[in-house]
C-alpha cells in the first residue's frame, strides 16, 4: 500500500527553505520516493487554510516512509526547516 507525505509550508527565509529543499531532494533517493508536486496555493474554496504552498511526496509504504522521515539524513535538515518555514507534515496509507 503506497504511502503519502503531505507537507503545508509558510516559507520564512527563501533562502534557507532552498537549502531545505535541496537537502530533502537528496535525503529522498535511497528510499525510492517521489515528489508527486510541489506548488503554490492558488485559492482556497472552502474553510480556512494559512499556509501558502503544499508538497505530496509519494512512498512505496509507510514503514519506507517513516524510515525516511527518521532517518539521519532528514533529522539532520530539521533545525533548517523549523528556521525556514512553518510546516505541518502529515502521512497517509492510499
Amino acid at each position: 500500500m503506497s504511502a503519502y507525505l503531505i507537507g503545508h509550508i509558510t516559507v520564512k527565509n527563501p533562502d534557507k527553505w532552498k537549502t531545505y529543499v535541496e537537502g530533502v531532494q537528496k535525503s529522498l533517493m535511497p528510499f525510492e520516493a517521489e515528489v508527486v508536486f510541489r506548488g503554490k496555493r492558488a485559492t482556497v474554496l472552502a474553510g480556512e487554510h494559512p499556509h501558502e504552498n503544499t508538497v505530496v511526496i509519494k512512498f512505496p509504504d509507510q514503514p519506507t516512509l517513516q524510515s525516511w522521515y527518521h532517518s539521519d539524513a532528514y533529522q539532520a535538515l530539521i533545525s533548517v526547516r523549523d528556521e525556514a518555514a512553518e510546516v505541518v507534515i502529515i502521512s497517509y496509507d492510499v
